[in-house]
């Protein structure tokens, strides 16, 4: 993948590191927060959901007008904007106020977005889908590393507000090389290849059903996306409160968490591969979703959190999201634009809505992980009639391969 734009593409990626530090820090900071705020860790919950709001808000034109304006102008938007989310947040005297930079955080998600993918996979056209996962992994790592560092802090009796201006300080040193030195493919020069390439391989009629698949699909969407977010905001007052973990122990069930991830994204990605198709996934990896959050909720002790933070992270974070829309873009071939604006707007309407519900449930964390295990096994139900349809409408000798070429962000 060495080329030209590779400074630029690891500059992509160090925007990615920094968003995967961004979907946590509130809830690595809840205890902080809500004192500076005045609040509850359930206020602070209200604002979380924010950030999924700001996400939907300009999820659907964002990559439109990327594709008229170029990638560079919205990276530059994302990074711009994500900078006013983490400076915000520290000077927010409440959580009205707080609320506000919240929706710009999900505003500047969908600002990367829009322009990251495009970018990469137009500036790595032969490997689009490795270029892809390796956003994945970069979250995820992020997101490893956040709790570490708090739990640093928590211990030195340091302030909370270290781990926002660390995102402050690369976000600004990575702003300035994307201006000075960030250099980006013409949008869309690959099409025209691309196209050719997809008549080949992909069926040229939609053989699903628009309203039932199409339904079971962006409710597949809501309920995977539901599913590792609200793992990812409450796992660590879980442990603590719960499963009577200590702060460190507890902040550090995210990192385990965020290990199984990365450990998805590459078992995945070399099954993938080895022609192993992207169906075949779904079940398993719910099925994993929705017994390690039962274990955890019958058996809260520090062992079994410990072990099963890995597993759902496995499971429920290291790109299942990314597969569904796969899947999805084999019952509709010739949508892939507008099934890919309907799999994800789920997303965000589950960021917003996740928070809201389990923050009226903040004073019962036990309550909070038995609704996510009823929506782990709603979304492996959902796996379970998306697969029956996948055999009866292509057959179980369809060998039709799919490159995964979509994240989830987050």
């Amino acid at each position: 993948m060495k080329n030209k734009y590779m400074p630029t593409a690891i500059s992509l990626y160090l925007n990615y590191f920094i968003h995967g530090i961004g979907v946590i820090i509130l809830a690595q900071n809840m205890e902080a927060l809500a004192q500076h705020w005045q609040t509850t860790t359930g206020g602070v919950a209200v604002v979380i959901s924010s950030l999924g709001i700001g996400r939907l808000i300009v999820l659907l034109v964002s990559g439109f007008l990327s594709d008229k304006f170029g990638r560079k102008p919205f990276v530059v938007l994302g990074v711009v904007t994500y900078l006013l989310f983490f400076a915000g947040i520290l000077l927010s005297p409440s959580i009205t106020v707080a609320y506000v930079f919240g929706i710009l955080a999900g505003i500047a998600n969908s600002f990367l977005d829009s322009g990251t993918y495009p970018a990469l996979m137009e500036m790595f056209p032969d490997s689009k889908g490795t270029a892809n996962v390796i956003i994945k992994a970069f979250i995820s790592v992020g997101q490893f590393g956040l709790p570490l560092f708090v739990s640093f802090l928590v211990a030195g009796n340091y302030w909370y507000g270290w781990s926002f201006i660390f995102c402050i300080v690369v976000l600004v040193v990575n702003l300035l090389f994307m201006l000075a030195a960030g250099k980006f493919p013409v949008a869309n020069q690959d099409a025209k290849v691309a196209a050719k390439e997809e008549g080949k391989t992909v069926q040229s009629e939609s053989k699903g059903s628009l309203w039932f698949d199409g339904t079971l699909f962006i409710l597949y969407g809501y309920v995977s996306q539901a599913t590792f977010y609200l793992v990812s905001q409450w796992l660590s007052q879980y442990g603590a409160k719960v499963a009577g973990m200590g702060d460190a122990s507890s902040r550090a069930l995210i990192s385990y968490y965020s290990v199984g991830s990365i450990v998805c994204v590459l078992v995945t990605a070399a099954l993938a591969k080895r022609a192993v198709k992207e169906i075949q996934f779904l079940g398993i990896y719910t099925l994993l979703s929705f017994l390690s959050l039962l274990l955890m909720y019958l058996v809260p002790t520090s062992l079994m959190c410990s072990i099963m933070s890995f597993v759902v992270g496995f499971s429920a974070a290291g790109g299942v999201m990314q597969l569904g829309l796969t899947v999805m873009s084999t019952f509709f071939p010739q949508g892939k634009g507008t099934i890919t604006g309907a799999f994800y707007t789920a997303g965000p309407i589950a960021s917003f809505t996740i928070p809201l519900v389990t923050g009226m449930m903040s004073t019962n964390l036990a309550n909070i992980f038995l609704f996510d295990v009823i929506i782990a096994l709603i979304g492996f139900v959902l796996a379970v009639l998306i697969t029956v349809r996948y055999y009866h409408l292509f057959g179980k000798n369809s060998q039709k391969e799919v490159t995964i070429d979509h994240d989830t962000n987050r």
